[in-house]
């Protein structure tokens, strides 16, 4: 055992320097405590997601939008959107629902 930290305490001094450990804590000061640490990068994901989610919000308003323009200039278009969606009959028909 006392052979073995002796090797491990020769190796240490031999190969550590003063400038390896002042460059490692300044590669873990920089991961980790620096603007540009994990940190950010996991807040730079979150911010890509938002925006991705944007996009598809984005993309079904103008669906919806184009869907009002057909509603307000096509009266057939509303009336088939109304009987599929919210089930409404005329008075003298009847209408069956099948799931």
């Amino acid at each position: 055992m006392k052979e073995t930290l002796t090797n491990v305490w020769k190796w240490c001094r031999r190969y550590v320097t003063v400038m390896s450990v002042i460059v490692v804590g300044f590669m873990v000061y920089s991961m980790f405590f620096n603007e540009s640490s994990v940190k950010s990068m996991e807040v730079n994901n979150e911010i890509e997601r938002i925006n991705n989610a944007i996009k598809q919000n984005e993309d079904t308003t103008a669906y919806y939008n184009q869907l009002l323009q057909r509603l307000s200039d096509d009266p057939e278009t509303m009336e088939r959107i109304v009987r599929e969606h919210y089930h409404m009959q005329r008075p003298n028909e009847d209408v069956y629902v099948f799931e």
